[in-house]
């Protein structure tokens, strides 16, 4: 670790210090209470390259064979159970509370609910650049439930 005083540093680290110090937005999450059928987004934030997001799955999941080439995301189960798939629908694990998988970009994958126990799985994706507004999804089957469909929230404190 590199220790300065700020009285040593440039004009331009000075710069991106005042910039990253305007771009902090807090957040607080809890479970919308009218989420229908299916699946809903809360919206925890973004800031320079990270994405966070709370995944409510009633029923289904994430439900086609895709990727992004635009992020990696790191899954975390909040409450219920959870199962992730790669190609040819193998399994690669079933997680519970305190649990999770990280995906690169363009890892093929898609997940469901297990059980009856509403799925939150929070989503924590890392954007390739600060300048990227998409993660890159690439559908490489045709989508159950369209994205478009799903209920969405910001749990923002600071949401415009």
């Amino acid at each position: 670790m590199v220790r300065r005083n700020q009285a040593d540093l440039d004009a331009e680290t000075l710069s991106r210090i005042a910039e990253a110090e305007q771009e902090v937005h807090s957040f607080s999450y809890a479970k919308p209470d009218k989420v229908g059928s299916g699946k809903a987004i809360v919206r925890l934030g973004k800031g320079g390259r990270v994405r966070g997001l709370v995944q409510l799955v009633r029923d289904g999941g994430e439900n086609n064979l895709h990727y992004h080439t635009d992020s990696d995301s790191l899954w975390y189960v909040l409450k219920g159970r959870v199962r992730f798939y790669g190609a040819g629908d193998k399994v690669l694990g079933e997680f519970g509370p305190n649990q999770g998988i990280i995906t690169p970009s363009y890892f093929r994958y898609w997940f469901e609910r297990v059980g009856d126990e509403d799925l939150e799985l929070l989503q924590v994706g890392a954007l390739s650049a600060p300048d990227v507004e998409s993660s890159g999804r690439t559908d490489l089957e045709p989508q159950k439930t369209k994205l478009a469909e799903h209920a969405r929230y910001s749990a923002a404190a600071d949401a415009k």
